[in-house]
């Protein structure tokens, strides 16, 4: 019996926004309530063509004048031109003229992709422009493989959209609907997400809606309601999410998520900073985005993780099934910070609020959050909320990212920090352990290469940017000496950028092979032991402490317990072994740096 052969499909998001291909031409729409009079500029005009009045704000033009490949201003009405708050691509960067792009041009060959189960997860974060020598969407594709083999069934993309220059690591963009020019068009990150899916990966993108980054952003000058002095956040006035004019704002980022989502079929999305989301509105925004992402896609397993500051367990909650009600899972900060303090003993910034406290440690590990509404005097004031009823996959673990990185002076991996001994003792921790783990490009082999900060702003910023940095620094004590603080690398300049690029070829060279294997080692074991076992831990586990950097763990899975000791610090310590079968073991029990993973299974 013959089956039918897939076709290729086409896939588009309609948007209330910017220019959609229609039969008769494309309808460029804008929001601008405070303008009378609204143009359009196309490259192929010789004049802008004014726009209509569709009342509540909104300017419209419909004209067969354009069409796939277009590019176009809008004028407003002091002459300012401007690219379109929606483009979908800018191919002369943040300045330039937005183009018009058909979405259904590209033909997707994943007509049966409908995602993963979240307890599958293990996540790799990656930044396009550093993940490659070419940087680029495409030679991303070539990197796969290699992925898969390790482990990895996830990538999450550090944010793509629009931002000025030819490098920065995203969070300054502005133009949230436009893959980055400088990393290949939207059919290239199409192309990067249907291979993924062809060899079983998902892929997160990094999406940020807490603020525009400080060049390029015209919506300023095109529509001032999108922002508010009601709240501040470190960026300066909030975004609109509450107050006049909002409902139009809050449809901008709905459909920016619901394009990620649909347009480019992606697996889900990280949320940055959403503690700087303010809304007080009696449906705060997160909210709203999550049932919409769900609502919209049904049929396919979508994933919605945060980072959140303040460690609110509640967007973390599940139903009677253990399905995700809101939000899927946070990046746990917490766990990094135990894991870190405990394998460098730095004391410095937030590290302070976790050195030496191991039960802050055993509560990571086993509740997620280190903080569930205790005072934090670093932050000055309480923080979190109880956490040990949700299970631990609404949590990603991890002992690198790209902001643990790359807010280092220097950009230090951790390989760069502490020993092999202590390095691999963590590592076993957090990638066997319940929560759900995230590595970090180029962990896996213990890549030299730094992650400092790096971008490209123009000369009105720059020296801003460069001082700032320094100055940021200046209040820590290793760097009052201006002599040291002047080493600081240059986040301007291309070497910074290029000293973040991953070298393939350590990969295949001691003792960088030898990590690499260890890696693959450990994640095999996850994937036949721990996955399986998820499903079943519906809540957190509990601990002990036996001394410092010193505890047991324990999560009952329903059939299975699933056991952790561990003596995470380079003094000997005997620690009490665990009960079942080993799983995996780092060091000697009574040694420094030991653990022991295992489970006792239920009778058959």
């Amino acid at each position: 019996m013959s089956h039918p052969v897939a076709q290729p499909l086409c896939r588009a998001h309609r948007m209330p926004f910017g220019a959609e291909l229609r039969a008769e031409g494309v309808c460029f729409r804008l929001w601008a309530p405070s303008h009378e009079a609204v143009g359009v500029e196309l490259d192929c005009a010789t004049a802008p063509l004014p726009m209509r009045h569709a009342g509540a704000g909104w300017h419209e033009l419909l004209t067969d004048l354009a069409g796939p490949g277009t590019r176009y201003r809008f004028v407003l009405p002091d002459g300012l031109r401007v690219p379109d708050p929606a483009s979908r691509f800018q191919p002369e960067d943040v300045h330039g003229p937005s183009e018009v792009v058909d979405p259904a041009a590209y033909l997707w060959t994943d007509a049966g992709w409908r995602g993963r189960p979240w307890e599958e997860a293990v996540l790799y974060e990656l930044h396009v422009g550093a993940f490659t020598p070419e940087g680029s969407f495409r030679a991303a594709i070539g990197k796969l493989d290699h992925l898969v083999a390790l482990g990895i069934t996830a990538i999450e993309i550090m944010p793509v959209a629009e931002f000025p220059g030819a490098r920065g690591w995203g969070y300054d963009g502005v133009l949230p609907f436009a893959p980055d020019a400088s990393y290949g068009r939207p059919e290239d990150l199409k192309a990067l997400v249907d291979a993924a899916h062809a060899r079983g990966l998902m892929v997160l993108l990094d999406v940020v809606h807490n603020h525009f980054g400080p060049e390029g952003n015209y919506l300023w000058s095109v529509a001032p309601e999108f922002f508010t002095e009601r709240h501040h956040t470190p960026w300066g006035a909030a975004i609109n999410f509450d107050g006049p004019g909002s409902e139009t704002v809050r449809e901008f980022f709905l459909h920016n998520a619901l394009y990620w989502v649909e347009e480019f079929h992606l697996d889900g999305l990280r949320l940055d900073a959403v503690h700087a989301m303010l809304d007080d509105s009696p449906r705060h925004i997160l909210q709203e985005l999550a049932e919409r992402l769900r609502a919209a896609a049904p049929e396919r397993e979508i994933h919605l993780v945060l980072e959140n500051e303040h460690n609110e367990a509640r967007r973390l909650r599940r139903d009677a099934a253990g399905r995700p009600l809101q939000h899927t899972a946070q990046w746990n900060d917490d766990l990094h910070h135990v894991l870190h303090v405990a394998a460098t003993g730095e004391s410095s910034g937030y590290y302070a609020e976790y050195l030496g406290d191991t039960r802050k440690l055993g509560r990571a590990l086993a509740e997620g959050f280190a903080f569930q509404g205790e005072d934090m005097p670093y932050r000055g004031h309480p923080r979190g909320e109880p956490s040990a009823g949700l299970p631990p996959a609404a949590f990603i673990g991890f002992i690198q990212n790209h902001d643990q990185i790359g807010n280092r002076a220097f950009g230090e991996r951790l390989g760069a920090l502490t020993s092999p001994a202590a390095l691999r003792a963590i590592a076993a921790t957090y990638l066997l352990l319940p929560q759900v783990p995230m590595l970090f490009m180029g962990e896996e082999w213990a890549a030299p290469q730094p992650f400092p900060f790096f971008c490209d702003l123009g000369p009105d910023l720059a020296e801003a940017v460069r001082e700032g940095r320094r100055a940021e620094f200046a209040r820590f004590p290793e760097f009052a000496d201006p002599a040291r603080r002047a080493r600081i690398p240059d986040p301007m300049a291309e070497a910074t950028f290029q000293s973040a690029k991953l070298r393939w070829e350590q990969a295949e060279q001691a003792p960088h092979a030898e990590w690499l294997g260890w890696y693959r080692r450990v994640l095999a074991v996850r994937q036949a032991e721990i996955v399986p076992r998820l499903p079943g831990i519906r809540h957190g586990g509990a601990f002990e402490v036996l001394g410092e950097s010193a505890v047991t763990v324990r999560w009952d899975g329903g059939k299975d317990v699933l056991h952790l000791a561990a003596n995470l610090s380079p003094r000997p310590l005997d620690v009490a072994l665990p009960p079942g079968r080993v799983l995996w073991q780092e060091g000697e029990p009574g040694g420094a740096w030991f653990l022991r993973w295992s489970v006792v299974e239920a009778a058959a």
